[in-house]
């Protein structure tokens, strides 16, 4: 005869964890949209929307404080092993790095009240394009890595850690090309180590973004891999 308590408590964490997973992909939806209106209050020189951006990452903050009392909560009432303890330290994990993304926005949204709030800064916009070029870029990585979590695709997660190579080279043609723009124009100098910064930040959100990548492959598999090349990695998907 079927053991009735070991059914409910097996039931009763499946419903646990996909609160967390739910809460996780509503944390990503809502640093996707920082990420993207940051980067907007740069092209509409919008400080107002830019301390909106700001005000948000509280929520943000929020969602991660629950996850992460509720994860602690799980661990002392349930004890998992195995995949399931997998599973938990995978939304823990994923958590804290949407809250770092959700940071980085943050940053960018202050480069607008920084330049528009001070009219003597506004910057030269050739300049801005790179960042919203990056930006672009850096939050589909993020809904892809997202994408891979909730449909536990280790072959998405591959394709966002290879992404972030990609990522690594955009960034340094962004230095380039931004470099030559200043040594056409020294007056841009102090533009261009802000701008810099801001595609800095974004950056870090493609790391970010990597790191739930490289998570999804963790909790399929069982594999950290962190510092494991992508070709080894999918070497040893295909076995």
């Amino acid at each position: 005869m079927e053991n009735p308590i070991k059914g409910h408590t097996v039931e009763s964490f499946n419903e646990e964890m996909q609160r967390e997973h739910k809460t996780v992909l509503e944390m990503g939806a809502l640093v996707r949209s920082q990420i993207r209106a940051a980067a907007k209050t740069l092209q509409d020189e919008d400080p107002a929307a830019a301390r909106k951006v700001i005000d948000d990452d509280a929520k943000v903050n929020e969602l991660d404080n629950e996850v992460a009392a509720h994860v602690e909560q799980i661990l002392a009432r349930r004890t998992p092993v195995a995949s399931d303890l997998r599973e938990v330290l995978t939304v823990s994990k994923i958590a804290t790095d949407l809250e770092r993304c959700g940071d980085e926005a943050g940053r960018l949204a202050k480069l607008t009240l920084h330049f528009f709030e001070h009219p003597d800064l506004s910057p030269n916009f050739q300049l801005l394009k790179e960042v919203s070029t990056v930006a672009s870029f850096v939050e589909m990585m993020l809904q892809e890595s997202l994408d891979a979590f909730d449909a536990r695709d280790t072959y998405g997660a591959c394709e966002v850690i290879r992404k972030a190579e990609e990522l690594d080279g955009e960034f340094r043609s962004a230095l380039r090309r931004l470099t030559t723009f200043v040594l056409e124009d020294a007056r841009t100098i102090g533009q261009f180590v802000d701008v810099v910064l801001a595609v800095r930040a974004l950056e870090r959100i493609g790391g970010h973004a990597k790191n739930i990548g490289g998570y999804v492959v963790y909790l399929v598999t069982g594999r950290d891999v962190r510092h494991e090349t992508l070709d080894a990695i999918l070497r040893d998907l295909a076995k």
